[in-house]
């Protein structure tokens, strides 16, 4: 099921709450009415009751009804008991009906055990009539006057219209109004919407922030942020594929090479064998590429993150120099490392930090002379590997850590990666990378910023 517009639920729910309250409101003002209307009758009745209880009705015993509807008007001055739905009767103390109002006070029913304000049904229909009763002034009558309760609910509905449907047209008023603002104030964002369904694909200039409400501006700041972070990215893979592209189209060429040269040589071994051991080395520099460029291609988009795993430095360095071990002993290199008790980097992604350390180890190894030292050191404060009889012009230092950038005159085969991964995983861990060279002693340091 379709989801509804966050206009239309606005509007649906703004509504059921107004007319929630205004319901609630009607029905408070009705219960308030009609007790504020029973007090008032039952004031008008009390009062009119004792009016008739000082009356001397003995000596009205035997007047005609005319003149007891005389006497009535005289009582009642407003003359609307009619209106009113009033009625009265005057009993004797036998409790027979000796005078009523000729209407309604005839069908009322004389108990001696009642006394005070009672609702009693009487008449063919049994309606509801609230009917105090009172002795007279010398106790020998009783005096019943009533009015019917349909009368008294009558009287608060129109109390309560007078009052609630004012109010009734004044939330149509607000409704409307409501409605008018919202579909006003939304008007932004069906704006923005529609911007970004006709924006091509390949555009991210950030979405204007003038007319937007304040509450609106953080989410239209992230997605222009997100816009930003998309177009370097997109830029960071068009740099990384055409530069991949190039460092590849070389190795593949010479291993192209080799093998023609393999295939014109079938007859002679070692021309042969020299193609061949060509192509093992052609395959392992182009397979060493790959994997730099993969390694870089996944932290550029943040596939290994910052973790919490525990560096343990120690069995980080010993399992590289194991892997290191022919080419340490072809060159006769003297590796030595000193790891304090507390590191600079204790805690993070082990894998990320193996390989940034395996990067370091790599190019010293590879790039130092024969019987050089290296040496890694480890303390509480930076990582610095260092090996000498090996010396980098200034002008190539500061470009050191910049993609495919190899410093000219460089014997050893790679691809200009190794540092870069080094920089990028340094800048995970919030760390800095900085190289050096001074008297034929190459350093790479690695401490937090």
């Amino acid at each position: 099921m379709k989801k509804l517009s966050l206009k239309l639920r606005l509007i649906i729910s703004f509504t059921f709450m107004a007319v929630t309250v205004w319901m609630v409101s009607a029905v408070l003002s009705l219960n308030e009415s009609k007790e504020q209307v029973n007090e008032f009758f039952d004031t008008y009745q009390l009062v009119l009751a004792r009016q008739f209880a000082a009356v001397d009705w003995k000596q009205g015993e035997n007047l005609p009804q005319k003149q007891i509807d005389s006497i009535v008007k005289e009582l009642d001055n407003d003359g609307d008991e009619e209106d009113e739905a009033l009625g009265f009767a005057i009993f004797d103390r036998q409790g027979n009906m000796i005078f009523n109002d000729g209407k309604n006070g005839r069908r009322f029913k004389y108990n001696h055990e009642i006394s005070g304000f009672k609702n009693q049904n009487i008449g063919r229909k049994q309606k509801t009539w609230r009917i105090i009763w009172m002795p007279s002034a010398d106790k020998n009558y009783t005096i019943a006057i009533g009015q019917e309760m349909d009368f008294r609910a009558d009287a608060a509905m129109d109390m309560v219209e007078e009052t609630i449907l004012p109010w009734a047209l004044g939330l149509l008023l607000l409704l409307s109004l409501t409605i008018i603002m919202i579909h006003h104030e939304l008007s932004p964002l069906k704006k923005i919407t529609k911007e970004l369904q006709i924006r091509k694909s390949d555009d991210f200039t950030p979405l204007s922030e003038d007319i937007i409400p304040s509450e609106i501006i953080p989410l239209v700041s992230a997605v222009n942020s997100l816009f930003e972070r998309i177009d370097e990215m997109i830029k960071l893979e068009r740099s990384f594929i055409s530069d991949a592209a190039h460092e590849l189209r070389s190795p593949l060429t010479a291993l192209k090479v080799h093998l023609e040269v393999a295939e014109l040589s079938l007859d002679d071994k070692t021309s042969i064998a020299n193609s061949l051991s060509n192509l093992k080395i052609g395959v392992e520099r182009g397979s060493r590429l790959v994997e730099q460029l993969l390694a870089l291609s996944k932290l550029d988009n943040n596939m290994q993150d910052k973790a919490n795993d525990i560096i343990d430095w120690k069995v980080i360095i010993s399992a590289i120099i194991d892997e290191q071990s022919s080419i340490i002993e072809n060159k006769k290199l003297n590796v030595e490392y000193q790891i304090a008790d507390k590191s600079f980097l204790s805690q993070g992604n082990a894998f990320l930090c193996s390989l940034m350390l395996r990067n370091l180890i790599d190019n010293a190894t590879r790039y130092s002379d024969v019987q050089a030292d290296i040496k890694i050191n480890v303390t509480e404060d930076y990582l610095t590997v260092t090996n000498n009889k090996t010396d980098v012009d200034k002008q190539h230092i500061m470009r050191l850590g910049e993609r495919f950038f190899r410093p000219s005159g460089q014997k050893e085969n790679g691809s200009g990666l190794g540092l870069s991964i080094v920089k990028k995983i340094a800048s995970i861990h919030n760390c800095r990378f900085e190289c050096s060279s001074d008297k034929d002693c190459f350093v790479v340091k690695i401490y937090p910023n």
